[in-house]
C-alpha cells in the first residue's frame, strides 16, 4: 500500500486515515522516526503514556516511596 500526503508549513503532515484505522492510532500516540543505513525512513507509532498511565505496570523487589519517586521524576532526576 502506498499513500501520499502533503508536507505543510512547519513541516507538518497528516497520517492517512487508512493507516490510522489499521494501526488503531489515536491522538495519544507519538511518532518515532528512524533513518536506517540505506537512508530509508521508518516510522513507529507508540502510545504516549503519562506517569498516571504507567502506575502499577512496574514492580520493584524493594519497597519504594511513590510520592518521593514522582517528585524526582517531575524534577528530572533519576
Amino acid at each position: 500500500m502506498v499513500l501520499t500526503t502533503k508536507i505543510y508549513n512547519k513541516f507538518q503532515t497528516v497520517i492517512p486515515k487508512e493507516i490510522r484505522e489499521k494501526l488503531h492510532i489515536t491522538e495519544d500516540y507519538l511518532v518515532e522516526w528512524y533513518l536506517d543505513e540505506k537512508g530509508e525512513v521508518k516510522l513507529k507509532f507508540v502510545e504516549d503514556l503519562s506517569f498516571e498511565n504507567m502506575a502499577g505496570i512496574f514492580s520493584s523487589p524493594k519497597p519504594t516511596d511513590a510520592v518521593k519517586l514522582k517528585k524526582q521524576v517531575q524534577r528530572g532526576k533519576k
